[in-house]
């Protein structure tokens, strides 16, 4: 399963001295990703949560390929990478306005009660909307 967002400007104060974007937004626009693609499953963060499960990313990787600077446009895609059992497993690629290659990513999120704070399966009504 993949999703591609909107097209997304870098803005001023998300760059560095040297006017590349700072390297820690780069897991903020894989959330925003992420985010952009759960809602368009009909998915709510504020739902899953009142429905007393969290869902915190427990491992994230980068590897930056080349910057983003102020005024860039890029595009995020999100690879959901396989079907989700206690955890939800993504893949991202960030692409620039020119289809240039800019970063790679991975994340892993757990499915937690947040009663317990102890894993859980994915519950049924999110494994439908991933199917």
């Amino acid at each position: 399963m993949e999703y591609t967002t909107k097209q997304i400007i870098v803005r001023y104060h998300e760059t560095d001295q040297m006017h590349f974007v700072h390297h820690s937004n780069y897991l903020k626009y894989f959330e925003l990703a992420r985010l952009e693609w759960l809602s368009n499953l009909q998915i709510s963060y504020a739902e899953v949560e009142s429905r007393g499960i969290f869902m915190p990313v427990v491992n994230a990787s980068l590897k930056y390929i080349k910057p983003l600077v102020f005024g860039d446009n890029f595009s995020v895609t999100v690879i959901l990478k396989k079907e989700p059992t206690a955890t939800l497993e993504f893949d991202y690629k960030i692409l620039n306005q020119n289809k240039q290659l800019i970063s790679t990513g991975n994340t892993l999120l757990a499915f937690l009660s947040s009663d317990t704070k102890l894993p859980i399966r994915c519950p049924k009504f999110l494994l439908e909307k991933f199917n």
